[in-house]
């Protein structure tokens, strides 16, 4: 199976390209430096006219930048994966879509599952809710993977914090569940192999970190973490930012795991790691 990898300069590109070059596949890796401004109608030089499966690695995980930025993460969430969608249903290749749980507003009592609808509440969460609604309608032979939050988006405000001698504010009424860029790695490439032997479970999964925690507590795992500097200060408090945060993105993964046999794996053991490819970035 030929497999296109779009990703830009984040971890999560290459540490996907490195499993994929450990297996058998064709794997072909096409660099969207500034996805907000990809040419899409470049797709037909871009993409291998033998090409089976086109892996969208651009993982869009901050709310933060996309109220910053709404023109540019319309096209980065929107644009470029349904102009991907159409490239591939005209030529019978397949797709998979990064999505997360901010397709969501955190309003449910309990953790979702893959089948609830979206009801998002920030400009992340509805452009990419938008997406998967026009993935189901343009292509058939789609995965689309949502996720919880990226773990090394709070390493980053940590290290911040750190860096600027300030107090880190983070709201205990928040919760959900980090996932890492080697875990997500490692999911994507378990799905991907699978597809390769014929597998046909196209759909909607969903895939997080094994541990449910606030994002205060989140903030407290990650400040006594080896190379972290001492002294750091986390308070439970709702920062400006943080009213983006659905209070509860908490996902149900047992579709994944009844259909590909992948098992969630707990954060905790992925922190040092995490930072560890944050330093490579």
């Amino acid at each position: 199976m030929h497999v296109v990898v779009v990703h830009d300069y984040g971890p999560l590109g290459k540490v996907l390209l490195e499993r994929l070059r450990e297996t058998p596949l064709l794997v072909t890796p096409l660099l969207v430096s500034d996805p907000d401004r990809a040419d899409l109608s470049a797709l037909e030089e871009w993409i291998p006219e033998d090409t089976d499966l086109i892996v969208n690695a651009l993982w869009l995980t901050d709310p933060e930048v996309a109220e910053r930025d709404p023109e540019g993460v319309h096209l980065a969430a929107f644009s470029l994966p349904v102009a991907l969608a159409e490239f591939a249903g005209e030529r019978h290749m397949a797709l998979l879509q990064l999505s997360s749980c901010y397709v969501f507003d955190g309003r449910k009592q309990s953790a979702y599952i893959a089948s609830n609808p979206g009801q998002p509440s920030n400009e992340l969460g509805n452009w990419q809710w938008e997406c998967e609604q026009a993935l189901r309608t343009l292509l058939p032979r789609h995965i689309i993977l949502r996720t919880g939050w990226s773990l090394g988006r709070f390493i980053r405000k940590v290290q911040k914090s750190t860096c600027g001698g300030e107090t880190l504010r983070l709201p205990g009424r928040c919760r959900g569940q980090p996932v890492t860029v080697r875990d997500l790695a490692r999911v994507m490439t378990a799905v991907i192999l699978q597809l390769d032997c014929g597998a046909e479970v196209w759909g909607t999964y969903q895939y997080a970190g094994a541990e449910e925690i606030t994002l205060y507590e989140l903030g407290l795992a990650i400040a006594g973490l080896p190379g972290i500097p001492a002294g750091i200060r986390v308070v439970d408090d709702v920062p400006e930012w943080a009213t983006l945060e659905p209070a509860n993105a908490t996902l149900i993964c047992t579709k994944i795991r009844n259909t590909f046999g992948i098992k969630q794996q707990p954060w905790r053991s992925g922190l040092t790691a995490e930072l560890e490819v944050l330093a490579r970035d």
